[in-house]
């Protein structure tokens, strides 16, 4: 399909003839299956030298209605059945401009960087689903291209597709991409105080508003102050969303 060839150009699509240290790889897809039976998340594994998908969990999040092995035979084909026209533009330019950010990175430190990003999903049931889709780096060739990455799908936090973010492992910066004038912009990531912290972990555990502020000797009103603040700070409108965001961007 020739659509297919818009994903790729000469900084992600691996010759065959590329060298590759094939011993790195090892019983790695056995790994991927285990973290796939522990999280509700969609996994999937692209491999960008046969320009293919090499596994995808069964996990219906990500299958619209197909199974999992209709899907890895679609490949990319997938995202031009499944995702809205305008998305797949979207995914199309975001795919150009992360190849480009990590070809000036490191050889080194690309493993260390991750991208994330929403589009909408059209379901089985022709609903559009707003997913979150983070790709990181698993194998790279001689040349620090990369070769497999692993992906993980889930539902979105957000309000609209775009939200494009590339992050560094055990850093606080990040690139945000603007699509409408192809530029990143380097920003850093919420910092929670002690107390915010407290509250969203004591919430994530189940606690009720008294019951943190019990735990934590101070009043209700004290934790509903907090509570606010906390949703300013990143953006969302109840707990639900603030423990949505607060496991996407690992600030928990």
């Amino acid at each position: 399909m020739e659509e297919i060839d818009k994903f790729f150009n000469d900084k992600n699509d691996v010759r065959s003839d590329v060298e590759i240290d094939r011993s790195q790889v090892g019983e790695y897809l056995e790994a991927v299956k285990a973290f796939s039976r522990l999280t509700y998340q969609s996994l999937y594994v692209i491999d960008y030298q046969t320009r293919a998908f090499e596994y995808v969990s069964d996990n219906p999040l990500f299958l619209c209605g197909k199974t999992s092995e209709e899907v890895k035979e679609l490949g990319y084909a997938f995202y031009f059945q499944n995702v809205k026209p305008e998305d797949v533009e979207l995914l199309i330019k975001i795919n150009e401009a992360g190849f480009e950010f990590y070809e000036n990175i490191p050889v080194d430190e690309r493993k260390l960087y991750s991208i994330s990003y929403d589009f909408y999903l059209i379901n089985g049931k022709k609903n559009r689903v707003l997913v979150n889709h983070k790709l990181t780096p698993m194998f790279l060739t001689e040349g620090g291209q990369i070769w497999k990455a692993l992906c993980i799908v889930s539902l979105s936090n957000n309000t609209s597709s775009g939200n494009v973010v590339v992050s560094r492992e055990g850093s606080d910066a990040l690139w945000k991409y603007d699509p409408e004038v192809n530029r990143w912009e380097k920003d850093e990531k919420v910092k929670l105080s002690q107390r915010e912290y407290e509250i969203l972990s004591l919430y994530a555990s189940g606690l009720t508003i008294n019951e943190i502020g019990d735990k934590l000797f101070i009043s209700a009103d004290t934790v509903k102050f907090h509570r606010k603040k906390l949703f300013e700070k990143i953006g969302v409108n109840n707990i639900a969303e603030a423990l949505a965001y607060a496991k996407t961007n690992k600030l928990l």
